[in-house]
């Protein structure tokens, strides 16, 4: 077997994962403060549950809860994707506006990351109900590794990407996981983040 070869192997199997749970435990740590504060002025603004559950599409295609600040009233549909939603803006919370734009919701990912339901960098897991891109992740191979806190097709454009093509793109990933792969994946995520690149909130009429 070829070095190159082994030491993706490795990567895939054990190093990742690793990193997953030593990266995800130090972020819990130094995040630990925040959230609690994060949770605090949910609650004030509404006194409906601070975390959000919503079954997601795991590894292999088997189910895990994935774990988010709420952003939205509780009277919000519960598995339909915010960006198709009919008149988003009137489900959310006015902390959830920012909290969205930074990508604070997604804070509580890193307990999926813990917990192994989860990488740090993988295709973004699908709603249990998005079977158009469930379909169209199984032709690239897509299902059969962990889902990310953020990958490559979210990079190229978050909430903007038709299903077709993000499929493609997770794909891509799949086609290039790698430590230096991901590492550029995490890097760029942060670029997308402080620009707030390629969020859309709500369904366009």
């Amino acid at each position: 077997m070829r070095k190159d070869l082994k030491i993706s192997i490795m990567y895939k199997r054990f190093i990742k994962r690793f990193l997953d749970i030593v990266l995800s435990a130090t972020a819990l740590l130094i995040f630990a403060i925040p959230m609690i504060i994060f949770a605090i002025i949910i609650k004030l603004e509404d006194h409906g549950p601070v975390f959000f559950l919503q079954k997601r599409i795991g590894i292999h295609k088997t189910h895990f809860m994935i774990y988010k600040f709420r952003t939205m009233k509780t009277s919000a549909p519960h598995d339909v994707a915010t960006h198709l939603l009919q008149n988003a803006d009137n489900y959310f919370l006015k902390c959830g506006v920012w909290m969205r734009l930074y990508s604070i919701d997604e804070l509580p990912q890193i307990l999926n990351i813990l917990k192994g339901d989860m990488s740090i960098v993988g295709p973004r897991p699908a709603l249990w109900n998005q079977f158009d891109l469930i379909e169209e992740r199984d032709k690239y191979g897509a299902n059969d590794v962990k889902p990310g806190l953020t990958g490559w097709a979210q990079i190229q454009g978050r909430d903007t990407v038709p299903n077709t093509e993000k499929a493609r793109l997770d794909g891509e990933y799949v086609k290039h996981e790698s430590f230096i792969f991901d590492l550029m994946c995490v890097m760029k995520t942060f670029h997308r983040v402080m620009t707030h690149s390629g969020v859309s909130e709500g369904a366009k009429s």
